[in-house]
C-alpha cells in the first residue's frame, strides 16, 4: 500500500469500524505497510482515543439500551453557568425553574452526538407548548452543546422578520454577550444572513470561536447561506454543527424551496445535529420516514409544562381519555366568552368581494371585550406587579385591509369612552361589567387579591390616554414594541401575530378567524403563556365553534404526548412507533401539502373505552336509542347465561351475550356525528375481524348503570322486571356560559372507573384503571362490556359546577359505553379523515401570502 500516511490512516479507521484495534493494526501489517508508519499510526489512534475520553461523561441508559455520552453540565463549562446568572438576575428561582430547564435541556443534548464523532446526522424533534419558554429551552441546549466543543450553530427561525431580530436578540443576550471573544456571528439584530468575508477564516483551525448564524426561513437568505457554506466545504469536516428549526412545522416540512434547501445546508455538514423545535408538530410527525427528509428519526422529546403555563387545557378543558379517571379531567377556567354568529359578520367581510369598502362594527360583544381589556389595565396598575405591559389582540382576518379597516371605529371608540367617563351611564356600565366578570373567576385562587372598581376607576382616565391602536401586519410599519416603557395597546393583526411572536401582557383577545387545521389554529392561540400577577384576568371572546375546536385540539394534544412519552419509557423509537393523532370531522390535522405521506392510522380498539359524551337532544333522535337500548335488553334476559341483579344498587348484568345482539345495536343506535371514537360501523366491523380472526368478543357482557329508584318517577324500564333509576348529567355550557347550539349537548365524561369493572369479581372501588385492565385481562380475557346509562332529561347540575347547565332534553337520554378486553393478536381499526372541502377562501389567501413570503425572493 505503500508508506502515505494519510492514506493509511484512513485505511486504519475503515478497519477499527470493524475490527478492535489491535486486528486493525495486524490487518495494516499483512497489507505490506512499512512499520514505522503503523507506529505512527497507532500513537495518532492512541492520542485521539485520549482526547475523546477526555471529554466523555460516564455512560447512562436513557432510552431503551441507548447509551448518551452527556449526563450534564461539569465544572469548566462557561456558557451555560453565565446563562444560568442571567436567568437568576432576571428573577428565575432555582427550583423548580431553572432546575426544571437544566433537566430538559440535559435530556436533549444527550440524545445528540458527541461532537468528537467523525461523521453524524441526527434528526430530532422537540415539543413544546405554545409561549412556554421553548426558545430559552433550545439556547440551553446551545449553550450545553458549546460546552462540549459544538463550533457551528444555525438557528432558522419563522418567516417574519419580527421574530428573528426576536430570536436574535436572546441568542445574543443569553449566549454572546456573557462570552463575547468566543463568539463570531453571521447576522446580527437588523440584517439577516449575507456572506461575510471568507468561510476559512471563521471555520478554520486557528479560529476557536462558535459561530451563530440567525436565518429566517425565506429562500434568498438560505440560498446565500447555502452557497457560502459550499465554499467552506474543505473546514466543515471537522465542525460539529447543531441546527435549531424554531416553529419547524412552518415552512420546513413540504414546500418547495425552503425544504430542500434546509436539506442542502445539511448535506454541506458532515457532523451535523438538527432539531426541530414547535408547539404543533403535526406536520413533522407525518413526514415519510422512508425519505431524505426531515422525519425526527433519531428522537422526539416532550418539554416538561412550565408551572403557572397556560395551555390549551387550562383555558378550554378536554375530554377523559383512556385509562383516566374522569373525575381528575377538568372543565376548565371560566374565561371564555360567547361571540354570536350574528357579530361576525359585523367584524370581518364574508367573502374576498367584500373587502374593498369594508369597516367592522363595534358590536356589543367587541365593545364589551374592549371594555374589559381597558378595565383588566387599570386594575394591574392597581397592583402594579408582575410584566408591566398590557396588550389586547383583535383577530378577525388575514387580510391587512381589513386590520386597517378597525382603526376608524376603535379611535371613536376610544375617544367616547374617554369622553364619557366621568357619567353615571358609562361608570354604571363599567362597574357592571367588572364585577360580572370579577365573580366568574375568582382571584383568590391564582393568588391574587381581587381589585375593587372604585380602586381602579381613577386608573381609567390613564390607561384610555396610554392606549395605542396599532395595526401589526406585513404591510404595516407599525409595530408592538415592548422595549421603550410600559404599553398599553389594541393590537389588530394576522399572520404577524399568530406564531412565534410575544404578546406581552396579554389579558384580552377577541378572535374569530377562520382556521381548517390544528397547527394553524393552535398557533394563533396568542393567548397561551405565563400571566403573572394577572392570571385571574385573560378573557377570550370567541366563536362556540371555535371554543370546541380549540377543547378538541387539547384532547388531541395529551394523547400525542401520552404517545412521545412512550420513546422515553419503552424501548421505542420513531422509526419503530408512530406517534397517532386523532381526526375531526371539521379539521384537518395539517395542510393537505404536508399530509401526503400520511396513511390511514392503525387503531387499537384493544383495551380501550368507547364512550357517548354527545347527544342531540330533540325527541325523536333520543327516542331511537331508547328503543334500541330496550331491544338489547329485552334480548339479553332470554340469550345470556346469567343475569345478576343488583337493583338495590341500580345495576344489572347480563353475562355472555351473543355477539350478534350487540352488532344489531349498533346497527340500530345512533351516535353523534361529532363523536369520531364513536364510528360504528367501525366498531361493528372491528367486532366482526376479531370475533372471525381471533375468536375473541363472540360473548359479551350487557349491564346497565342507574341508581337506586326511589320513587315510580325516577325509574327507567328497560324490560319487565328490569328497572333502574336514571342518573344525572349535566351538559357542559358550551365554552362556559354560552347560549348552546341547537339540538346538542355534550356531558363531557359518562363512563366512570367504577363503571368500567362492573362486570368483574372481587372489590373494585379502589383499583386504578390500569388495575382494572390487568383484572379484566385476568378473568376476562375475549369478553366485550357494553353499558347502558338511561340519563335524565332535565339532569340539573350540582352546586359545585358552575360550568354546567341543567340537560333539558326533550326525551331521556341513553347514554353508552364500551370496554374492549387487550387484544392478543393483530388488532386495529382505521380510522378516517375529514372532508375539509369548505375551507374560506381567506385561508387560500393566508396560504398564498405564506408561499409569497418562504418561496419568493422577499428578503
Amino acid at each position: 500500500m505503500g508508506d502515505d500516511f494519510d492514506s493509511n490512516y484512513e485505511t486504519f479507521q475503515a478497519f477499527v469500524d470493524m475490527f478492535p484495534p489491535a486486528e486493525a493494526v495486524k490487518r495494516l501489517e499483512m497489507l505490506g505497510v512499512p512499520s514505522e508508519t503503523v507506529q505512527r499510526i497507532r500513537e495518532k489512534h492512541e492520542l485521539q482515543t485520549i482526547r475523546i475520553k477526555e471529554l466523555e461523561e460516564p455512560r447512562t441508559v436513557v432510552l431503551g439500551n441507548r447509551d448518551t455520552w452527556y449526563t450534564g453540565p461539569r465544572a469548566g463549562d462557561r456558557y451555560w453557568p453565565a446563562m444560568v446568572d442571567l436567568l437568576r438576575a432576571g428573577g428565575w428561582p432555582q427550583d423548580p425553574a431553572v432546575t426544571s430547564l437544566d433537566q430538559a435541556s440535559t435530556r436533549i443534548v444527550s440524545l445528540l452526538n458527541h461532537p468528537l464523532e467523525k461523521t453524524f446526522d441526527a434528526r430530532g424533534l422537540v415539543v413544546g407548548y405554545v409561549q412556554s419558554g421553548k426558545t430559552t429551552n433550545f439556547t440551553s441546549v446551545m449553550a450545553k452543546a458549546a460546552d462540549r466543543g459544538y463550533k457551528l450553530f444555525i438557528v432558522l427561525t419563522g418567516i417574519h422578520n419580527g421574530l428573528r431580530r426576536q430570536t436574535q436578540a436572546r441568542l445574543i443576550s443569553q449566549l454572546v454577550e456573557p462570552n463575547p471573544a468566543r463568539w463570531s456571528q453571521l447576522t446580527d439584530l437588523h440584517q439577516d444572513f449575507r456572506p461575510v468575508g471568507h468561510p476559512a477564516s471563521f471555520f478554520g483551525t486557528s479560529n476557536k470561536t462558535h459561530v451563530l448564524c440567525v436565518v429566517k426561513k425565506n429562500a434568498t437568505v438560505l440560498r446565500r447561506l447555502v452557497g457560502w457554506l459550499g465554499q467552506a466545504a474543505d473546514h466543515l469536516q471537522d465542525c460539529p454543527a447543531l441546527i435549531i428549526d424554531d416553529e419547524a412545522d412552518q415552512a420546513t416540512v413540504a414546500t418547495k424551496t425552503i425544504n430542500p434547501l434546509i436539506l442542502e445546508i445539511l448535506s454541506h455538514l458532515p457532523r451535523s445535529a438538527y432539531v426541530g423545535y414547535t408547539a404543533s408538530p403535526f406536520a413533522n410527525l407525518l413526514i415519510d420516514p422512508a425519505a431524505e427528509d426531515l422525519y425526527p428519526k433519531d428522537f422526539i422529546v416532550n418539554l416538561p409544562k412550565p408551572s403557572g403555563h397556560f395551555g390549551t387545557e387550562v383555558l378550554f378543558g378536554r375530554y377523559a381519555l383512556d385509562g383516566e379517571d374522569p373525575e381528575s379531567v377538568d372543565d376548565g377556567h371560566d374565561m371564555i366568552r360567547s361571540i354570536p354568529k350574528a357579530d361576525v359578520d359585523c367584524v370581518r367581510p364574508a367573502s374576498r368581494d367584500d373587502i374593498e369598502g369594508f369597516e367592522p362594527t363595534i358590536t356589543h360583544t367587541l365593545r364589551e371585550a374592549i371594555l374589559y381589556f381597558w378595565l383588566a389595565a387599570a386594575a394591574r396598575r392597581v397592583r402594579a406587579t408582575g410584566n408591566p405591559h398590557n396588550t389586547m389582540l383583535i383577530h378577525t382576518s388575514v387580510n391587512t385591509a381589513v386590520h386597517n379597516s378597525f382603526d376608524r371605529p376603535l379611535r371613536l371608540l376610544k375617544a367616547g369612552t374617554a369622553n364619557s367617563l366621568s357619567g353615571d351611564k358609562m361608570k354604571a356600565e363599567l362597574r357592571s361589567l367588572w364585577e360580572r366578570e370579577t365573580a366568574k373567576v375568582a382571584a383568590a385562587d391564582f393568588g391574587e387579591k381581587k381589585v375593587d372598581f372604585d380602586t381602579l376607576l381613577p386608573e381609567l382616565p390613564g390607561v384610555l390616554a396610554d392606549c395605542r391602536i396599532i395595526k401589526d401586519n406585513s404591510d404595516s410599519d407599525d409595530r408592538l414594541d415592548y422595549e421603550n416603557g410600559p404599553v398599553v395597546a389594541i393590537a389588530v393583526g394576522g399572520n404577524t401575530l399568530s406564531r412565534g411572536l410575544t404578546l406581552e401582557g396579554l389579558s384580552t383577545s377577541y378572535f374569530v378567524r377562520a382556521a381548517s387545521a390544528y397547527d394553524t389554529l393552535l398557533q394563533m392561540g396568542r393567548w397561551f403563556g405565563f400571566r403573572d400577577g394577572y392570571a385571574d384576568l385573560p378573557r377570550i371572546w370567541m366563536t362556540d365553534e371555535l371554543a370546541g375546536w380549540f377543547r378538541h385540539l387539547a384532547t388531541v394534544e395529551t394523547e400525542m404526548r401520552r404517545d412521545i412519552d412512550r420513546y422515553m419509557t419503552e424501548a421505542e423509537t420513531p422509526l419503530s412507533f408512530a406517534v397517532r393523532l386523532r381526526t375531526h370531522p371539521d379539521l384537518r390535522v395539517t395542510a393537505a401539502a404536508k399530509m401526503k405521506a400520511a396513511v390511514t392510522a392503525a387503531a387499537s380498539y384493544g383495551g380501550k373505552r368507547v364512550q357517548t359524551h354527545y347527544f342531540k337532544t330533540n325527541a325523536q333522535w333520543l327516542s331511537s336509542n331508547i328503543d334500541a337500548a330496550r331491544t338489547l335488553v329485552s334480548k339479553a334476559v332470554g340469550q345470556s347465561s346469567a343475569h345478576d341483579d343488583r337493583s338495590a344498587d341500580g345495576r344489572h348484568v347480563f353475562r355472555n351475550v351473543p355477539h350478534d345482539l350487540v352488532l344489531e345495536f349498533l346497527a340500530d343506535y345512533t351516535f353523534h356525528e361529532n363523536s369520531l371514537e364513536s364510528d360504528s360501523e367501525l366498531i361493528r366491523d372491528y367486532i366482526k375481524r376479531r370475533v372471525r380472526t381471533a375468536g375473541a368478543l363472540a360473548r359479551w357482557n350487557v349491564a346497565i348503570v342507574g341508581t337506586p329508584a326511589r320513587t315510580r318517577d325516577d325509574e327507567f324500564e328497560f324490560a319487565p322486571g328490569i328497572q333502574v333509576g336514571r342518573i344525572n348529567r349535566a351538559r357542559l355550557a358550551p365554552e362556559h356560559g354560552r347560549t348552546a347550539p341547537d339540538d346538542f349537548a355534550d356531558i363531557k365524561t359518562l363512563m366512570s372507573r367504577r363503571d368500567a369493572a362492573v362486570d368483574l369479581a372481587g372489590e373494585v372501588s379502589q383499583l386504578s384503571e390500569a388495575d382494572i385492565m390487568t383484572k379484566r385481562r385476568e378473568q376476562l380475557p375475549e369478553t366485550g362490556l357494553l353499558v347502558l346509562y338511561p340519563i335524565d332529561k332535565r339532569s340539573e347540575p350540582r352546586p359545585d359546577k358552575p360550568q354546567r347547565r341543567p340537560l333539558d332534553a326533550e326525551e331521556h337520554v341513553m347514554g353508552v359505553g364500551l370496554v374492549f378486553p387487550d387484544p392478543s393478536g393483530t388488532d386495529s381499526a382505521a380510522y378516517v379523515s375529514a372532508d375539509l372541502s369548505g375551507v374560506r377562501a381567506a385561508e387560500i389567501e393566508e396560504e398564498e401570502d405564506l408561499a409569497r413570503l418562504i418561496e419568493g425572493d422577499v428578503a
